[in-house]
């Protein structure tokens, strides 16, 4: 099956050999999404909310892009450098999706891209062509 890159202005743009997003059939798979400013490619300001907000605004542009919204999609990884900070990723993703949530794993990692505290992915089901 053919892949298609996604592409949005909105979002940072690929820094490696990577796409935002691909998409092969129904299917869109994610690139993590880290806080950077899309205009500057710098890091977000702020606190673990400040840069989960700025993860999910990348990851719904790409999502825009992809023709789809975050209803469509269906599971999200969290990746946190302190997962003390747990309860404020979630009440922030909490603002991007609605029941049913998507399934979604959490972890931990000792460092992440640019010095960020936090990343998201996702996968994402279109709806079937007529």
């Amino acid at each position: 099956m053919p892949r298609t890159a996604i592409h949005s202005d909105r979002a940072p743009a690929a820094i490696g050999p990577y796409s935002q997003a691909t998409r092969a059939g129904n299917l869109v798979f994610f690139s993590g999404q880290i806080p950077l400013d899309s205009a500057t490619g710098e890091l977000v300001a702020g606190d673990i909310t400040a840069q989960a907000r700025r993860a999910f605004d990348n990851l719904k542009a790409v999502c825009d892009a992809a023709g789809g919204t975050m209803d469509d999609i269906t599971r999200v990884g969290l990746y946190l450098t302190d997962l003390s900070q747990f309860a404020a990723v979630n009440a922030v993703m909490g603002e991007y999706f609605a029941q049913p949530y998507p399934a979604r794993s959490t972890i931990e990692v000792p460092a992440l891209p640019k010095g960020a505290a936090f990343e998201v992915d996702a996968l994402m089901v279109l709806p079937q062509a007529d």
